[in-house]
């Protein structure tokens, strides 16, 4: 099933079943969905009964197939990381994976030798007789080899065989990509629809969970149960403390976090600053308005311009194997830097 929001997404993709195109890239905020939503896409293609235009009925032995994860006519290419994503783990997917190759630490990319091993699946007949689909998650994470076997396949597409890529970054995907797959933006629900959701699944606070996660429901979700909630509290009452900001206590009591999770409440913050600067309208943390303006009063524009280009360096390596207690020290000190001297 797709998620309350996406049913306006559903209704004008179903405008697009005349003439489907050979590859379809969903794209947008992480957080919203979007593979849920393609993972529906894929199984409503292949439903071979569906109880109305475009919907998968759910007890067909194509549902049943693709609900156990061994559709024959259905690939899933993504990570080995972020294998267990899916609503079921995909077996012929699995079987293509670079298993002889595996290392302790589950790659993050898809690799070349998962695109090539897709050949075998175009080479043979639909098992089925009728679409066979291959679903790409997410897309930026296609290596450059990868997109370049990926790029072949799209600009020859196998007969009968249509590609579903989701990315939440399609500023990381080659443009010669882009080109050859029709694009279809996932907007991020209106407030009031995600708020009740979340507060249906338990979530307290809503509200202000859901401005936190920008406005992305599943974001928010997981934000909601997060078990860092408390370092997480504790780093924004750094943030909120200015040019007092105890960048040393920081990386002493943040060092056993993924930097990007760390570098992820640093920019929402720093984003809240500008905006409560400019507007007064702080996106993220509403709750920390007082605090916001405090410290906003306080910026040094230069410094805190040079500050946000030093974070925005942090990101593109912050995956890479660094040491976390001297890059968050680094980045502390540097936030406290950008407050003009009381």
């Amino acid at each position: 099933m797709i998620y309350p929001w996406q049913t306006d997404n559903w209704s004008c993709l179903e405008q697009l079943r005349a003439s489907l195109p050979h590859a379809l890239l969903l794209h947008g905020r992480a957080g919203i969905g979007k593979l849920q939503f393609a993972q529906h896409l894929a199984q409503s293609l292949l439903c071979e009964t569906p109880t109305k235009p475009c919907e998968p009925c759910g007890q067909c032995v194509a549902c049943l197939w693709f609900s156990q994860g061994n559709h024959p006519d259905f690939r899933a290419v993504l990570p080995e990381a972020l294998a267990g994503e899916l609503i079921s783990d995909d077996k012929a997917d699995k079987a293509d994976a670079d298993d002889s190759k595996k290392t302790k630490v589950p790659s993050k990319e898809i690799k070349i030798d998962q695109v090539l091993g897709l050949m075998n699946f175009f080479s043979l007949g639909s098992h089925r007789g009728g679409l066979r689909v291959v679903l790409i998650y997410p897309a930026e994470a296609i290596n450059v080899f990868a997109a370049s076997a990926l790029l072949k396949t799209l600009e020859e597409p196998p007969a009968g065989v249509v590609f579903i890529l989701v990315t939440a970054r399609i500023d990381r995907l080659l443009p010669t990509i882009i080109s050859r797959c029709r694009q279809w933006p996932m907007t991020l629900p209106a407030t009031e629809p995600a708020v009740a959701w979340l507060a249906q699944q338990g979530v307290k606070c809503s509200a202000a969970v859901l401005a936190e996660a920008g406005g992305a429901p599943l974001t928010a979700l997981a934000l909601a149960s997060d078990e860092n909630r408390a370092l997480r509290d504790f780093a924004l009452a750094q943030l909120a403390a200015g040019p007092a900001c105890d960048a040393f206590a920081c990386g002493e009591s943040l060092q056993k976090l993924p930097v990007p999770m760390v570098l992820g409440w640093l920019q929402r913050w720093l984003y809240d600053l500008l905006v409560q600067k400019t507007a007064g309208r702080p996106r993220y943390f509403p709750g920390a308005s007082k605090a916001l303006e405090r410290c906003a009063a306080q910026i040094d524009t230069e410094r805190f311009a040079r500050f946000q280009k030093t974070v925005i360096r942090q990101r593109a390596v912050e995956n890479h194997p660094l040491n976390a207690r001297l890059v968050f020290e680094e980045l502390f000190l540097g936030y406290r830097d950008v407050f003009t001297a009381a």
